[in-house]
């Protein structure tokens, strides 16, 4: 159950994302069941990448990670949605974030802090 809640959480965070930034797009039929399966799919694309790859990535960064304050760590929350771009680019998704700056960068914040908030808001029990 936490993990539907989680992965419903991530869709919602795309979708504001979504809305807020011209460079990160869903070409299916807006707000049609392609368009919400699409964020929901993004979205455990999204899970898994942060699963796997983003601890290999935080692990080699660690030094820039602490020389940077922790702000590097926006860096690789915006290259993390640019690989879940890629990724479901390569399995004909309709999900395109399209350039690191401003698009992944701020869809990277947008995304920390909706999800953020909606875990805060909904419990873990």
């Amino acid at each position: 159950m936490r993990f539907i809640i989680r992965t419903l959480a991530a869709a919602v965070a795309l979708w504001v994302a979504v809305q807020f930034l011209d460079g990160i797009d869903v070409t299916a039929p807006e707000y049609s069941a392609s368009y919400w399966g699409t964020l929901l799919v993004v979205a455990l694309i999204f899970g898994l990448i942060n699963a796997i790859v983003k601890p290999i990535v935080k692990g080699l960064g660690c030094a820039l990670i602490v020389l940077t304050l922790g702000l590097f760590l926006l860096v690789i929350n915006a290259a993390m949605l640019l690989l879940t771009s890629w990724v479901a680019d390569q399995l004909s998704i309709p999900f395109h974030v399209d350039s690191f700056w401003p698009d992944a960068f701020f869809g990277a914040i947008i995304i920390s802090v909706v999800t953020w908030l909606l875990s805060w808001l909904i419990p873990d029990d």
